[in-house]
């Protein structure tokens, strides 16, 4: 199992970057041509949504980005350091409603309106995704979020 790791630091201009990366990796690793418009753009969705995370909560880690080829597919895992709605990352573990996405520092919530449109783009990424990858899992929890994606690799074609 061959792994190509990617970190970038949470700035839309990278996004273009993993998105060619990871078409270049799928198609050494054996996916059909015909997918890898699917992989650049899944890819390029998962980031952006990453990206857009982190610069919501102020994050300063970077984004990570795994390009993994198995026997039988192709697989791209995009990290965010964001954690998942009821999780405080100082505690570890889940805390009261009051303190899910869209809190602040200071403990106040941020205005609805800012709210609700960074959860509507969150959802709306979540389904672009879902549209273009048949094999996708969203994992969340208190150090952050992953969004796994696979496509079958093209098995090799036997000349006789």
């Amino acid at each position: 199992m061959a792994t190509v790791e990617l970190r970038f630091s949470a700035q839309p201009e990278h996004v273009r970057t993993a998105r060619l990366v990871a078409a270049a990796v799928a198609r050494r690793a054996g996916v059909d041509e015909a997918v890898l418009d699917e992989v650049r753009l899944a890819v390029g969705e998962a980031c952006s949504r990453a990206v857009g995370l982190h610069r919501s909560h102020d994050i300063t880690a970077p984004v990570s980005v795994a390009l993994i080829e198995e026997e039988k597919s192709f697989s791209v895992e995009v990290a965010d350091e964001v954690p998942g709605p009821g999780a405080d990352p100082a505690l570890g573990g889940p805390v009261g409603a009051s303190a899910t996405r869209g809190a602040t520092p200071g403990g106040g919530l941020d205005e609805p309106d800012r709210e609700s449109d960074a959860d509507g783009e969150d959802e709306m990424g979540l389904a672009v995704i879902s549209g273009l990858v048949d094999d996708v899992e969203v994992r969340s929890g208190a150090k952050g979020g992953v969004i796994r994606m696979s496509w079958p690799k093209t098995p090799p074609t036997v000349l006789s």
